[in-house]
């Protein structure tokens, strides 16, 4: 069985699964190219712990983000906090599905909620209100948890150059291990997917009055979501957030450093007309802090799938999740793979003479 394990990407994934893997009594080593964890998507992102209202077209995602808000909060219970109004609104126009169908799609998939005819601010267009019970992530405090979690296991300011797999090993920069676990998203070694990549620009906006979290659903819509800074907030939409769909995390990165100031407030003026074509008071309560830049991998299909997937290719496993509350399922999968030598003394990531007719191979 594997004792020593790599892990690249010290994001949310990186962290819970090294973490975990730790309390196993495994060797583990992650390495993280930034000076902080969580720097990348994982702290660039909406600070939603989801519980599955944001797909209504999507069952797998949906139970996945379900099932595992509830352990997140018995696992870390001091990294999120409750939301006093977090509202999801279905317009009455512009909605691909209809109120009462949204309704009867969380009834069905066990998610609670509550119907209200009003809330605590001016909504317009709107054919139904619920409240539900999800929660915003406290990043910062997530980062020194883990930092001190980790220890001496978690190496930052390190990019990985180099990595050679053989049948009963991998090499990261030299140095051996059984296993390597990519938590990139496909930056490091790929997907065995089809798959792009996403560049994304969601916007900081600042209030200094109470205002709650307002999602429109389902379809290309748009969402205000706080922050752990009570006076923070962020903007998204699904039109607009995107800055471009390409092939390689190369030229995502590319797209994601060469926005500059006119592109912001371009953005700015797009998503804030989106919104307040629903919430028509909400520039009077935001002004613009600054963009918030991201890069998304996302499989290629006209579905609306976001759930977590574990693939297994000799001694790498990958990863790949759109939601940070799935972490416990990709855990489960990988402690799955990793138990299948003790059930039944095969070796989980192929013979040597699979590798090496794979090596010879023309």
């Amino acid at each position: 069985m594997a004792q020593k394990i790599a892990i690249v990407g010290a994001g949310w994934y990186g962290c819970h699964i090294g973490s975990s893997l730790k309390s196993l009594g495994f060797d583990v080593v992650i390495f993280e190219q930034h000076d902080r964890p969580l720097h990348e998507a994982s702290g660039n992102n909406q600070f939603r712990l989801h519980l599955g209202f944001h797909y209504p077209r999507h069952h797998r995602t949906r139970i996945q983000s379900r099932d595992g808000f509830m352990r997140f909060i018995e696992r870390y219970p001091q990294l999120s906090r409750e939301i006093p109004e977090n509202i999801y609104a279905v317009p009455r126009e512009d909605s691909l599905i209809d109120f009462q169908t949204y309704k009867l799609i969380m009834t069905s998939s066990g998610i609670d909620f509550r119907e209200v005819r009003e809330c605590s601010v001016p909504m317009r267009g709107i054919d139904g209100i619920l409240i539900a019970a999800e929660r915003v992530l406290l990043i910062e405090r997530a980062r020194r948890y883990f930092e001190q979690r980790l220890g001496d296991s978690l190496r930052l300011s390190t990019r990985v150059q180099k990595i050679e797999q053989t049948p009963a090993s991998v090499d990261v920069d030299g140095e051996r291990f059984d296993l390597l676990i990519d938590a990139t998203w496909g930056h490091l070694l790929g997907l065995p997917l089809k798959m792009f990549y996403e560049p994304t620009m969601l916007l900081y906006l600042e209030t200094q009055d109470p205002f709650p979290a307002v999602t429109l659903v389902d379809g290309p819509l748009t969402s205000v979501y706080p922050t752990e800074d009570p006076n923070i907030y962020t903007l998204s939409s699904v039109p607009h957030t995107p800055l471009g769909r390409v092939d390689s995390p190369e030229a995502a990165r590319a797209i994601r450093d060469g926005v500059t100031e006119e592109l912001v407030e371009q953005k700015y003026k797009l998503m804030s007309d989106q919104i307040s074509k629903y919430l028509p008071d909400f520039r009077d309560h935001f002004r613009l802090l600054g963009p918030q830049l991201a890069i998304k991998t996302k499989p290629v299909g006209a579905f609306d799938d976001r759930s977590c997937y574990v693939y297994r290719r000799g001694r790498t496993i990958s990863v790949m999740s759109g939601k940070i509350d799935t972490i416990f399922f990709a855990m489960e999968q990988i402690v799955n793979i990793l138990a299948a030598v003790d059930n039944t003394g095969d070796d989980p990531f192929g013979s040597a003479l699979r590798h090496e007719i794979a090596a010879r191979r023309v």
